[in-house]
């Protein structure tokens, strides 16, 4: 067994259907009087939803929040904030509401609560990013990390089908990265390999079925296991690339993530071998990259990354920009390897995932 160090993070996580009827408890135990809101435009209903049940308690709405938290974005929530003198920042939908509501923290240390309505696992780490010079940064620090989490899998029927796929795959390649991250440990390991068998088997029965709540449930138990394992871990090859391709070039994120995910577990394939088997495992299977592929098909998700508006004379600058800065992977990142990887996921060639030594 590997050497290892752990260091427990304290968040707290009330899950289950309906649980949103406990907003007012948890904000109270978080010793809160005056609340922010965050959310997207498209979220006027659940933030209609959480001042009903705070009451007086919320002092400001910003519903602005963008994807990546462009500057112009950073700049203006923490301005509302402290306007609003706001001591407690409240979360309510997918990663653009929570990355907002980080870059707040980071800059004031004010708590966050959060309500995620997507599988993104944004809520369960202390990973913050925002878009600076027309690059995303990104970050630790504990401070952005939400103090609790509320999981209520009935705020997630009504994810459009195209969305539930692609943040769902984005919730396994946290687990696939926390499977291989250098600092693994046994307790993230179980909870990656988990989530991967709990969404890897409802989320092509939620394509069928949007409205089955068990599935929905068991998708946002495994989304909030993976969110655990990659905010205790360090990130990889996989995250660095859709952070580019978001970031400075604009793709859908989640649509980035479903698309990469089987490129990028084959490119590690050979010098993870352990960490490909325990997910083979857990998806029933005898390759992982392989069988990623044929779940993003079974999903429709995107499987190209010209599908998400990618320009092929973007790989090359993609790829230099990804090998710029040195991070843990399991197989060294170079320049050719990576222009190779964009390539095959540019063109959806699925040959460069199922040929075990691509």
């Amino acid at each position: 067994m590997n050497d290892f160090t752990f260091e427990t993070r304290a968040t707290r996580v009330v899950f289950g259907a309906g649980s949103l009827a406990r907003l007012p408890v948890e904000i109270e135990r978080l010793g809160a009087t005056r609340v922010m809101l965050i959310s997207t435009p498209g979220r006027s209903d659940l933030c209609r939803r959480a001042r009903d049940l705070l009451g007086p308690l919320v002092v400001e709405t910003f519903a602005r929040a963008m994807v990546h938290v462009p500057g112009e974005i950073a700049v203006a929530s923490r301005q509302a904030a402290e306007s609003a003198r706001a001591d407690c920042i409240l979360a309510l939908g997918g990663g653009s509401a929570i990355g907002v509501a980080k870059v707040i923290a980071l800059d004031s240390a004010v708590p966050i609560a959060a309500v995620p309505t997507t599988y993104g696992g944004s809520e369960m780490t202390p990973i913050w990013g925002m878009m600076e010079n027309g690059r995303k940064e990104t970050g630790r620090n504990s401070r952005v990390q939400p103090r609790v989490v509320v999981y209520d899998p009935d705020l997630t029927l009504a994810l459009p089908v195209s969305v539930s796929a692609a943040s769902g795959l984005n919730a396994i390649a946290h687990c696939i990265e926390a499977l291989y991250a250098s600092d693994a440990n046994p307790l993230t390991s179980s909870a990656a390999i988990e989530g991967i068998r709990l969404l890897s088997s409802s989320l092509p029965r939620i394509v069928e079925a949007p409205g089955d709540r068990d599935q929905r449930a068991r998708a946002l138990n495994g989304a909030w296991l993976g969110g655990f394992a990659l905010g205790t871990v360090q990130m990889a090859l996989h995250h660095k690339l859709c952070h580019t391709l978001g970031g400075s070039f604009g793709l859908d994120h989640a649509g980035a993530h479903a698309v990469l995910l089987p490129y990028t577990a084959a490119y590690n394939r050979d010098s993870a071998r352990q960490a490909m088997r325990q997910a083979a495992t857990a998806l029933g299977v005898e390759d992982a990259p392989t069988e990623l592929l044929n779940l993003g098909r079974t999903l429709s998700a995107p499987t190209a990354l010209q599908e998400l508006g990618m320009s092929e004379d973007d790989i090359e600058p993609a790829a230099s920009l990804a090998v710029e800065r040195q991070y843990p992977n399991p197989r060294a990142v170079t320049r050719e390897g990576i222009t190779d990887l964009l390539a095959a996921a540019y063109r959806g060639d699925g040959r460069y995932v199922t040929v075990a030594d691509a």
